[in-house]
């Protein structure tokens, strides 16, 4: 099974796996009913008497046939409501309920809290420290501008074109974030989720066009150069790469950089390492591959296109990247904007191009600074409403190509990063909140919704970043009941 990761990394950044279980994924749906209606809400509990709700008595015209007549079908009982549609919430009542849990010991000397009832921005509170390191939560703001510059269904495309000679070639990376060195096999490609464009089946496209025109034999090249500037953040600590806490950020590269899929250590030149592995692939297709593989531009000496490969939709990726906690897809994705904005492919342009676009969309970045599109940076201060405010802009109907970072997020007990979860003192949140985690060294987070007993839908955001590493499970477990708190609110 290719590039899984794992569940998480300790001490150090959240990490998922690209192998999702269909099962679980539709039991999390159901449970939480992650389908989005109106503003993009969570299902009500029930009725303002227990009961399901029921909307209005549809009639059907009688069906035809002589002396054939039909009563009129029953109410059909209304299963999802919208946000528009709730009654405003009761701030004290709120207060009152959760007021108490922001002073766990858990959450350390620096705690910042924000809730607001969504579709109700005047329905909002925010408590304790105004800026927070957001850790992870920070994907929430690459993802939305990534779906917002680039749309749900867009794909990415990794090439082989023609070199500067009738037996050369250049592979060419597209800056796809999943692309793997090897197909999934059997069962594994219907357990795969997103599915990943591979190596493998651009290397048999790339020997049966080579066959078609009587090549045998080739030498071959290889073009990353569609991101530029440093691959390793300046604002990431030096022991990240030497730790394999993240990979060298390339336009080109298999398996996000792993020198195997699944396990931590990455390639310090991914590009080189993927240009090889298409090598072999290629050999074992039948093509012979003759000198050296070499770094070249595709721009100067490109003639045709042989093959491509293309990646899943976007939308697809920002679920894998949001619910797996994929620090590298998510740096790919920061390039990714930049570049679809016409400026160069690098962190700080993409950065650039992240808030622009957050701005323009009608975000307020007043006090936000942030370096990298993962929050791998101890640099990146947020304010915490901020991340409030850009999950209510995905739930917003006008900007429907930002759903899928709502319905993206992880499911409380059920999915990504949330799977193990609510287990102990939040057991009230299991399937009634989504949230994007949060992971650094002494930095614990949760951004997401809540849906309450009253059938409110909240959106919250909770970020302790300053937790010394032996309260570290505590921290999680507090931060969760405060989710919890959230939900069984009569607010």
């Amino acid at each position: 099974m290719s590039h899984i990761k794992p569940a998480a990394e300790p001490a150090r950044s959240e990490a998922g796996g690209l192998v999702l279980k269909v099962g679980l994924v539709l039991v999390a749906l159901l449970v939480a009913a992650g389908a989005v209606v109106g503003f993009g809400v969570l299902p009500d509990r029930a009725g303002s008497n227990g009961r399901p709700t029921t909307g209005p008595a549809s009639r059907l015209p009688p069906a035809p046939g002589p002396g054939l007549s039909l009563a009129a079908p029953p109410a059909a009982p209304a299963v999802l409501a919208s946000a528009a549609s709730g009654q405003p919430i009761s701030m004290a009542r709120l207060r009152k309920q959760v007021g108490p849990k922001l002073a766990l010991p858990g959450l350390g000397r620096h705690f910042g809290f924000a809730v607001a009832q969504l579709g109700n921005p005047a329905a909002a509170w925010s408590h304790g420290a105004p800026g927070v390191t957001p850790a992870s939560t920070l994907k929430l703001l690459t993802t939305t501008a990534a779906l917002s510059v680039l749309g749900p269904e867009h794909r990415f495309t990794t090439s082989v074109v023609r070199g500067g000679t009738l037996s050369s070639i250049v592979l060419v990376g597209g800056g796809d974030p999943l692309l793997s060195e090897s197909a999934p096999a059997g069962g594994q490609a219907t357990a795969t989720y997103p599915l990943p464009a591979s190596l493998e089946e651009l290397a048999g496209a790339t020997a049966a066009r080579l066959r078609s025109l009587g090549i045998p034999r080739v030498r071959l090249g290889y073009d990353a150069s569609l991101f530029t500037g440093p691959a390793v953040n300046p604002h990431w600590p030096s022991s990240y790469l030497p730790q394999n806490v993240v990979s060298p950020i390339s336009a080109l590269w298999v398996d996000e950089g792993r020198k195997t899929p699944g396990l931590s250590p990455r390639s310090v030149d991914p590009a080189l390492a993927a240009a090889e592995a298409f090598r072999v692939q290629l050999s074992d297709a039948g093509i012979t591959v003759t000198g050296a593989v070499t770094e070249q531009s595709s721009r100067r000496t490109a003639r045709s296109p042989v093959a491509t490969v293309r990646s899943a939709p976007l939308e697809q990726i920002v679920q894998h990247i949001l619910e797996q906690s994929d620090n590298e897809a998510a740096e790919v994705l920061l390039r990714q904007v930049a570049v679809a904005a016409g400026r160069p492919g690098s962190s700080s342009a993409g950065v650039a191009t992240v808030r622009s676009e957050l701005t323009r969309l009608g975000l307020d970045l007043t006090g936000a600074r942030f370096y990298d599109g993962s929050g791998l940076s101890r640099d990146d201060v947020v304010p915490v409403s901020l991340l409030v405010d850009v999950i209510g802009l995905t739930a917003d109907a006008t900007h429907p190509q930002l759903r899928g970072v709502l319905t993206g997020l992880p499911v409380a007990g059920f999915s990504g990063s949330l799977g193990y979860r609510f287990e102990s003192g939040g057991g009230g949140a299991l399937g009634y909140v989504r949230a994007k985690t949060g992971t650094l060294t002494g930095v614990h987070a949760l951004a997401g919704l809540a849906t309450t007993t009253s059938g409110r839908t909240l959106v919250f955001a909770a970020v302790a970043d300053r937790v010394a590493v032996r309260q570290t499970l505590l921290a999680r477990a507090d931060l969760d009941r405060i989710a919890a708190a959230l939900t069984t609110c009569r607010c």
